[in-house]
């Protein structure tokens, strides 16, 4: 027998993981309560909403984000970012340990971090913890904080202060966190290839777009993989390697998996999307690590898609000031490399992915939220629309066309690579356990009534502990 004062969201398109269904939802006290055909009972208490037409996702989980709050707040903060998170369908995010500083690699700068987005973010979140050379003894303490595990750069980070772990280092890090049931991160591409290369182009003077993508080849990728992977199979560690921008990347470690290892692999929006060429033409603000490749590369990796080789897509938002994404001399290894992606990465996937590709809308749910949750232990609170999950939804127009304009970006510098481009599917609304964070301000929106403004008055998203899945 239901209570009164429930929230019902009628007529939609439910995105489940076996495919598409038309149902109604009933919501309680934050939790999928129902899903039915047609609910034929109603109150007069319950709020109703009208999903006639929209398509209803469950919550994306972002599992990779830096938002560089505390120390670097002028970056990027809890504030903004988490309002560009929520816009873009994301009800759950984890924080990389950088670029905040100090980096998040010990109990005392974890804390430290958890009390600033408890204060302020919009969205239910997690915290990385960071894998340096020194702090084996940390990752402990990191781990009963709740840190979802750990990340650690296998080439320069771009900061002094988060630097690489040597392969010693490494695999005494993934030896403890293999004791401990965590998962280890890794930025996979090899130090001493892409120093030798950087260093050799840059004594011929070659600064461009091409010669920058020259100097992190996909073969540095590919020889990082292999050193982490065998560290992985000798110590049982649970591998996560992020930001693949290549299909033989993760035509690799699915033959790792398939031989045993424990290893799952990310891609990003703008590997899907974007290649080399838009690096040439648009500068620093499409300059990221991996860097893009060419068109081949971009197809090949829908491929794998299809495949099911990848097993997540998270954005891997690395803002900055607009000054660092400029050289007044034209030279691009000198500008940061990361892109602002974190409010757009449903619409690339969605318009790349479903519409240009015929790619399932399912596929891309296990890539977004599915997949995530079930590799860092959120499965089935998180990730997936059924009673008794979290009622993390995101209300979609899946054929409206829309142009993304600066001034729609809510990052605290609203500058992005896809500015300009015209998308297909509309988020008109995200909700984080019923209720709504963001509601698309535009005069049309059928459901702009949930909320009273784009964002709720106060944040009030929530800390999720990593554990052993």
């Amino acid at each position: 027998m239901r209570d009164e004062g429930d929230l019902v969201i009628r007529g939609g398109t439910v995105v489940l993981p076996e495919g598409t269904r038309r149902a109604d939802l009933r919501i309680r006290h934050g939790t999928v309560v129902a899903m039915e055909s047609q609910f034929t009972q109603a109150s007069t208490l319950d709020r109703e909403i009208d999903a006639t037409g929209l398509y209803i996702f469950p919550g994306l989980i972002d599992a990779h984000v830096h938002l560089n709050e505390p120390g670097r707040a002028d970056w990027e903060g809890f504030t903004t970012g988490t309002m560009s998170l929520a816009a873009g369908g994301v009800t759950t995010f984890f924080d990389m340990p950088l670029n905040s500083t100090p980096p998040v690699t010990d109990r005392a700068r974890f804390d430290q971090k958890r009390r600033v987005a408890e204060a302020k973010s919009f969205i239910d979140y997690g915290l990385w913890g960071g894998l340096i050379p020194g702090n084996t003894e940390e990752l402990t303490e990191l781990s009963q904080c709740g840190a979802i595990g750990f990340k650690a750069f296998m080439t320069d980070a771009g900061t002094n202060d988060f630097p690489a772990v040597d392969n010693d280092s490494l695999w005494a890090g993934m030896d403890i966190a293999a004791r401990l049931g965590a998962v280890v991160a890794v930025h996979a591409e090899s130090s001493w290839i892409t120093r030798r290369l950087t260093e050799s182009l840059l004594s011929q003077g070659r600064v461009s777009a091409r010669d920058y993508e020259a100097s992190r080849p996909v073969v540095s990728e590919l020889e990082a993989v292999e050193r982490a992977l065998a560290i992985a199979r000798l110590t049982g560690c649970r591998l996560h390697v992020v930001h693949a921008s290549s299909a033989d990347v993760v035509r690799r470690i699915r033959a790792a998996r398939e031989a045993g290892v424990d290893v799952s692999v990310e891609t990003c929006p703008h590997y899907l999307s974007l290649t080399v060429a838009d690096l040439e033409e648009l500068g620093g603000v499409a300059k990221c690590a991996p860097p893009l490749r060419g068109r081949d590369e971009v197809e090949a990796l829908w491929q794998a898609v299809r495949a099911g080789l990848v097993d997540t897509v998270g954005s891997d938002h690395s803002p900055c000031p607009p000054s660092m994404k400029e050289d007044p001399k034209g030279n691009l290894f000198r500008v940061w490399g990361g892109i602002s992606g974190a409010q757009t990465a449903l619409n690339v996937l969605l318009e790349e992915g479903y519409h240009r590709r015929g790619v399932p809308l399912e596929t891309l749910t296990a890539l977004t939220a599915t997949n995530p949750a079930k590799r860092f232990g959120l499965y089935p609170r998180k990730g997936t629309i059924a009673p008794g999950s979290d009622a993390d939804l995101v209300l979609v127009d899946l054929d409206a066309p829309w142009t993304l304009r600066q001034e729609d970006l809510y990052y605290r510098h609203p500058h992005s690579p896809f500015i300009g481009r015209t998308f297909r599917g509309k988020i008109l609304a995200t909700l984080l356990r019923g209720q709504p964070v963001y509601v698309d301000p535009s005069p049309a929106n059928p459901v702009k009534g949930i909320g009273a403004g784009p964002f709720p008055d106060k944040p009030f998203g929530q800390f999720i502990p990593g554990k052993p899945s």
